[in-house]
């Protein structure tokens, strides 16, 4: 039934800030084109460290970045010229395509030390067809995003298709990506159109044949496969997967089908070709220099 459970890995972005990584695993690069994710807080950090949790602009290839929030707000600024500020319920699709530098600042310290500041990010592999198609950055309203409830459950289309809905967020391969949260005692199945599927447990835990998961866990399963979900305390479950892309590279911000192209991206951000956020300009991520790591294996800076 179970493919593989995944443990999430403590990783730090910066002092203060945590985050549970799930994606790429050793054993499980993808699960459908989602090739990261990373869950971040509840964060909670005094005024004089705020200015300390900002990602700073920063460069994607070849991937589609998704910024879901649970609680606070983020300011994203790209080189496109984009400013938007991400609110709890957004959908916040990024595609990188050919190359985009953005960045994140934390800019409400309220929100931070308040212990409101919760995201998940996820990374979308792109079809080779789209991987160097032009960058593109959209926001979605809450009201655009279908929501479905019944007894015990409440849950939110984020992006795709599933349970028979579908909403406007542009993908550019067949997906799907939940928001769903269950009462305690409540049952739920997984959508079957999908060939790839996944549950992170966000919050709570729950029971699948009779073995119970919890907080931080992802549960991966074989395809054809029909669990049944008991929530065994009130949960917020994230729903993901799709169809296989293939496989894909992955060195710190990058991803593509061919390792050349992601030597050719690491040259661009370093001769200052993938350009700033004109409205972020004046600092930046530098190109890691660690020769040791493996490709495969994002730097403990990626967070989207």
């Amino acid at each position: 039934m179970l493919d593989l459970v995944i443990d999430a890995r403590k990783a730090s972005l910066a002092p203060g800030m945590e985050v549970r990584r799930i994606l790429p695993f050793r054993l499980r690069r993808m699960v459908g084109p989602f090739i990261f994710m990373d869950h971040a807080g509840p964060v909670n950090v005094q005024p004089p460290l705020v200015t300390s949790l900002d990602v700073l602009p920063h460069p994607h290839i070849g991937l589609s970045t998704v910024s879901y929030l649970f609680g606070g707000q983020v300011t994203h600024r790209d080189s496109l010229g984009v400013e938007q500020i991400i609110r709890p319920g957004e959908v916040n699709w990024m595609t990188a395509g050919s190359g985009i530098a953005h960045s994140e600042r934390f800019e409400d310290p309220a929100t931070l030390a308040g212990g409101k500041l919760e995201m998940i990010q996820t990374w979308v592999a792109l079809p080779e067809k789209d991987e160097e198609a032009a960058p593109a950055f959209d926001n979605y309203q809450p009201e655009q995003l279908p929501i479905f409830t019944e007894a015990g459950v409440w849950m939110r289309l984020i992006a795709g298709d599933a349970y028979g809905l579908r909403n406007g967020v542009k993908t550019h391969s067949p997906l799907f990506y939940l928001h769903v949260v269950l009462e305690q005692g409540t049952r739920f199945g997984l959508p079957q159109e999908h060939t790839e599927r996944a549950i992170y447990v966000a919050k709570g835990s729950i029971e699948v044949a009779g073995r119970t998961y919890g907080t931080g866990q992802m549960l991966v399963f074989n395809q054809g496969i029909d669990p049944v979900i008991l929530a065994k305390e009130p949960a917020t479950l994230m729903l993901l997967g799709g169809e296989p892309l293939g496989e894909r590279f992955i060195w710190w911000n990058f991803v593509s089908s061919r390792k050349d192209r992601i030597e050719q991206a690491k040259a661009d951000w370093k001769a200052g070709r993938i350009l700033l956020p004109p409205t972020d300009n004046q600092e930046f991520v530098p190109l890691p220099e660690d020769k040791s790591r493996p490709a495969g294996s994002p730097s403990p800076q990626a967070l989207s």
